[in-house]
């Protein structure tokens, strides 16, 4: 299994190969697509992320190992592809991975503090502070 900063590296050098910030947004969107749907009884206000200006669900599970497998989706095609960023990174972690990641560089290589809206950044920051959050809870 790959580690964190292996599946980083890969979603730098996959947006390193696209020229522009547009296609990147393709990009995004289009992981966003391949995300399996929620669900509808996973659309619930315990799932729900608040501080996001649309609607975001995060469904959080425990695998029999101990990591923790996330599955979420978005009413908007590009949180969907920033939610689908997020699982490529975190999904199927253990506690302890999640919590010693640094989301922040992660935003910064990718090149999405530039590139995101304050909204859509502080969607971002909400949707990393639910799955560092429930990693906490796991590991409690």
């Amino acid at each position: 299994m790959t580690t964190i900063a292996d599946e980083l590296n890969e979603l730098a050098d996959e947006f390193d190969l696209l020229g522009d910030w547009e296609e990147r947004y393709r990009y995004v969107i289009d992981l966003g697509r391949e995300l399996e749907p929620l669900a509808e009884g996973e659309r619930n206000d315990a799932n729900k992320v608040h501080g996001c200006a649309s609607q975001v669900w995060l469904s959080t599970r425990r695998t029999p190992d101990g990591r923790l497998a996330f599955r979420g989706d978005s009413d908007a095609h590009i949180v969907k592809g920033l939610i689908a960023v997020l699982l490529r990174l975190y999904s199927n972690r253990t506690p302890a991975e999640i919590a010693g990641f640094d989301a922040r560089e992660a935003v910064q290589r990718l090149g999405l503090s530039e590139a995101l809206s304050t909204q859509r950044s502080n969607g971002l920051a909400a949707m990393v502070a639910r799955i560092r959050r429930d990693a906490e809870r796991a590991a409690a």
